[in-house]
């Protein structure tokens, strides 16, 4: 079982230290707390029409197959951070990646290589310091590692919320400084309308994704519009060779 620490101190309350952990979990009433957290984050902050809305929950066929993810607020015994991960035997049971919903993989999913996606993260409003997606990208190295994976891709959402010209700023910038070469690209399935604008992306990229361009990820090109959920989604890919190791133990170190 994947397994790390770090501590952080809570937002708005008496100065306490939290130990925070991060493991695979196949606990019930662990996963049922990720999926609330996921429905916190995608319906009520970022206003995705899910159809499990009515549960308070987020979840979907992927679910029930996949390795789920979380960083354990254990003082408090709340989820406070979580991302799934589907390997190729997975992906396999469940009829293909959930990238695959989205985007062409042929040039991304390659013959003899091993990959792992990741999914639904997400961190709670009040932990989003370097320290809970210090604790997921380590375990995901971790997990990398051990299972001699090759690739770590999925999809990076860029909120719609404020409309298109801010998302297309930042996949301008996104173009211009992070794509990967020509022959690893994967065509979107639907595509964002295109529009004139004159913003600063690299202002405006989201701090996960920041995070993930910190790492080494890389973007396989233009992002597919998904409407339910009320963003653009980006396709990461991440070589196991390419993570950035100072840059992890300076996210997991950080408290702030």
């Amino acid at each position: 079982m994947l397994q790390a620490t770090a501590t952080l101190a809570r937002h708005q309350v008496e100065p306490v230290e939290s130990p925070l952990v991060a493991r695979i979990t196949d606990d019930p009433a662990e996963i049922r707390q990720a999926m609330q957290l996921r429905y916190r984050v995608f319906a009520e902050g970022m206003g995705a029409q899910l159809p499990t809305a009515a549960e308070g929950l987020d979840y979907d066929r992927f679910d029930d197959l996949c390795m789920h993810l979380i960083v354990k607020d254990v003082l408090n015994d709340q989820v406070v951070g979580y991302s799934r991960i589907l390997t190729n035997e997975l992906a396999e049971q469940a009829g293909g990646f959930y990238s695959a919903t989205e985007f062409d993989l042929s040039n991304i999913v390659r013959p003899g290589k091993r990959y792992m996606e990741i999914g639904r993260t997400c961190v709670d409003p009040d932990f989003r310091s370097g320290a809970v997606i210090g604790l997921l990208w380590s375990a995901m190295a971790q997990f990398m590692s051990a299972n001699n994976i090759d690739y770590l891709m999925g999809c990076a959402s860029i909120p719609l919320s404020d409309g298109y010209a801010r998302t297309v700023a930042i996949i301008n910038h996104l173009r211009d400084k992070h794509f990967t070469a020509d022959d690893m690209r994967a065509e979107p399935k639907v595509r964002m309308p295109g529009i004139e604008v004159s913003l600063d992306g690299k202002a405006l990229v989201p701090a996960l994704l920041k995070a993930y361009l910190r790492i080494g990820v890389k973007v396989c090109g233009e992002p597919c519009l998904d409407k339910e959920f009320n963003v653009a989604d980006a396709l990461i890919l991440l070589a196991r060779d390419d993570i950035n190791q100072r840059y992890l133990r300076h996210f997991a170190r950080a408290e702030d």
